[in-house]
């Protein structure tokens, strides 16, 4: 299989604290995989370094076989990494299909275009359609962001990152803060993206992880654990050790 996303011996400090230590990962063109682990394994901090956000102590990354170490956010996306966030970040006054239609024309390269009008290129407001028809979500378009129940909004934010056509999609809890009614929503339209997209989630719902996952990987005190299948991650003794010391902390 094509490897899209990889790391070698990747670690971050911050002083005298490390929070990511020597991770060895690798992310298959069109995985399905999840990210899992106790309050502060590192999860976020290795997402942060993986797009970019935070610049590691040592190792490197390597996004579709090019060492992006050293590049930015903005180039990392160009490259083909979309990122959502545990809280999102939309621009909540403007309506569900503009929010996505920036993004889509911000990948094509005239973003500032639609600030003048938003009707002013009729493909990119197709392409955007599409997005929220692939996501169910095209019933909305028109309606402000705000208006919407967070679980929907999620479903916004991850049509504005398909919008930058990213050949791996790092989602970071994208359940949280939503109703258990509308999770299962979010999780079945993650599991439908295209396969040319690969997926990598990090979530704490242990169901929707073990729904979702062809692979998962495990992070404690910011290093792996441990690697494998749903069936090989839920029989390993250490995990469950892991977790049960978290629910009796």
């Amino acid at each position: 299989m094509t490897i899209v996303l990889e790391t070698i011996g990747l670690a971050k400090q911050f002083g005298a604290l490390r929070v990511a230590h020597d991770i060895d990962f690798r992310l298959e063109a069109g995985a399905r995989h999840a990210l899992i682990g106790p309050n502060g394994a590192g999860k976020t901090t290795f997402v942060n370094l993986l797009s970019g956000r935070l610049a590691p102590s040592a190792g490197r990354i390597l996004l579709n076989g090019t060492d992006v170490t050293g590049l930015p956010q903005a180039e990392r996306v160009k490259r083909g990494l979309g990122r959502t966030f545990q809280i999102n970040a939309l621009f909540k006054g403007l309506p569900v299909l503009e929010n996505v239609a920036l993004a889509t024309a911000e990948h094509a390269g005239f973003g500032g275009e639609m600030f003048r009008g938003i009707g002013a290129r009729r493909d990119t407001i197709e392409q955007a359609f599409g997005l929220l028809e692939l996501l169910g979500i095209a019933d909305v378009a028109m309606r402000p962001v705000k208006e919407l129940p967070y679980g929907q909004q999620r479903l916004v934010e991850i049509a504005i990152a398909l919008a930058l056509q990213p050949s791996v999609l790092l989602l970071d809890e994208p359940a949280a803060g939503v109703p258990s009614a509308e999770n299962r929503i979010i999780l079945d339209v993650i599991a439908q993206l295209p396969e040319a997209v690969a997926v990598l989630i990090i979530e704490h719902d242990m169901e929707l992880v073990f729904r979702f996952a062809e692979r998962i990987t495990v992070l404690v005190q910011g290093a792996v654990l441990v690697e494998g299948t749903p069936a090989e991650i839920a029989a390993d003794a250490r995990v469950r050790e892991v977790y049960l010391g978290e629910r009796h902390s």
